[in-house]
C-alpha cells in the first residue's frame, strides 16, 4: 500500500511537471483571422491601415532557414519614404507577428521606419517543435538582422529591436550577445528576468502549486526533451552584459510578468538606459492604455541614439 501511494504521488508529480513544460513550450498554431479580428477590435485604426498596405502591396512576407534547418516566417513593411531606419518588432508568448501590428504602426506611421515582424520558432507560420522562450530565438533574430538589408534594399540600415513580453525577453537576451554595429538600441516592454522566474511565477500564482519540486522536475524534462535550461535562459544575466542603449517599459499593474521584474532588469543594465512605467497598465497593455505617451517615449529614446552626433 505504501509503495502504491509513493508510486501514485510520483506519477502525479511528474504529470504536473510535464504539464508545466507542455503549457509553456508547446507550439502556437497560427490563426491569422482570429488575431486580425482581435487587433481590429482593440486598435480599430489598424483596419484601414492594413487595407491600405495590402492594396499597395506593402505588407510582404518572407522566410529564412535557421541554423537548425527550420523555416522561419516574417512580415515586413517598407517605409513610406526611403530610409535606413528600421525596427525589428518581436511578439510575445503564443502570439504572432500580426499581434504586433500596433507597434509596427508606431514605427511605420509615426516614425517612418521600415518594419520587420519575425514570427518566432513554433509561432505563427514558423516551424519548430517547441517554443524557445527567447533563449533560442535570440540566435534567430541575429539571422533576421543580417537578412534585413536585403529585404529593404539598403546595405546601411540602422536597427532598433523592440519586443513585448517574451519578445522583450528575446530582445534582452539578444542584447547581451555581440550584435552587428548597425543595431543601435533596444526597447523591451514587460519582459521577464528569466524563464525559470516566469514559469515559477505562473506555477505559484496561477496554478497554485509550490515551485519545488515541480519546477525542478519540469526543468529536467525541458533539458532532456528540448535542451532548454530554464535557469540558463536568463534575460537578467544577459542585460548585465548589454552595452548598447535600452529603454525599459512596464505596466505598474502587471500581474502576469510582475512589475517588480523591471526594476531588477533596469538595475542590472550597466549604462545607456531609460525606463518608463505605465501607470496602472496590465501586462502588454502599455501602448493600448497610453498610445501617445508610449509613442513619445519610444520615439524620443530611439531618435536620441539614431541621430546622435
Amino acid at each position: 500500500m505504501i509503495l502504491l501511494t509513493i508510486t501514485l504521488i510520483a506519477l502525479i508529480t511528474f504529470g504536473i511537471s510535464y504539464y508545466i513544460v507542455y503549457q509553456g513550450l508547446s507550439p502556437s498554431i497560427a490563426d491569422d483571422k482570429e488575431t486580425y479580428d482581435y487587433m481590429y477590435s482593440e486598435y480599430p485604426y489598424l483596419k484601414q491601415w492594413v487595407r491600405r498596405l495590402n492594396s499597395n502591396q506593402q505588407l510582404c512576407d518572407t522566410t529564412i532557414l535557421s541554423t537548425d534547418s527550420l523555416y522561419l516566417h516574417a512580415y515586413y513593411i517598407p517605409a513610406d519614404r526611403p530610409t535606413a531606419n528600421t525596427a525589428i518588432v518581436i511578439h510575445g508568448h503564443k502570439n504572432s507577428a500580426i499581434g504586433m501590428l500596433h507597434i509596427a504602426y508606431l514605427y511605420s506611421r509615426s516614425m517612418h521606419f521600415n518594419v520587420l515582424l519575425p514570427e518566432l520558432r513554433a509561432h505563427g507560420h514558423s516551424e519548430g517543435s517547441h517554443i524557445g522562450m527567447g533563449w533560442e530565438d535570440r540566435n534567430d533574430i541575429q539571422l533576421w538582422i543580417r537578412e534585413a538589408p536585403r529585404l529593404f534594399h539598403n546595405p546601411d540600415l540602422k536597427i532598433v529591436v523592440h519586443g513585448i513580453s517574451m519578445g522583450a525577453a528575446t530582445t534582452m537576451m539578444l542584447a547581451g550577445d555581440d550584435t552587428p554595429d548597425n543595431v543601435i538600441c533596444f526597447v523591451e516592454d514587460c519582459g521577464y528576468t528569466s524563464v525559470w522566474d516566469a514559469f515559477s511565477y505562473v506555477t505559484i500564482h496561477r496554478n497554485h502549486l509550490p515551485s519545488f519540486p515541480f519546477m525542478h522536475i519540469a526543468n529536467k524534462i525541458s533539458k532532456w526533451k528540448y535542451g532548454l535550461d530554464f535557469r540558463e535562459a536568463s534575460a537578467l544575466q544577459q542585460v548585465k552584459k548589454a552595452e548598447k542603449p535600452m529603454l525599459f517599459i512596464h505596466g505598474t499593474n502587471d500581474h502576469y510578468v510582475p512589475f517588480e521584474m523591471v526594476h531588477k532588469l533596469y538595475s542590472a543594465k550597466p549604462r545607456n538606459k531609460a525606463i518608463w512605467e505605465a501607470p496602472n497598465s496590465r501586462h502588454a497593455r502599455s501602448f493600448h492604455d497610453y498610445p501617445r505617451e508610449y509613442t513619445r517615449q519610444v520615439a524620443a529614446f530611439v531618435n536620441s541614439y539614431f541621430y546622435k552626433k
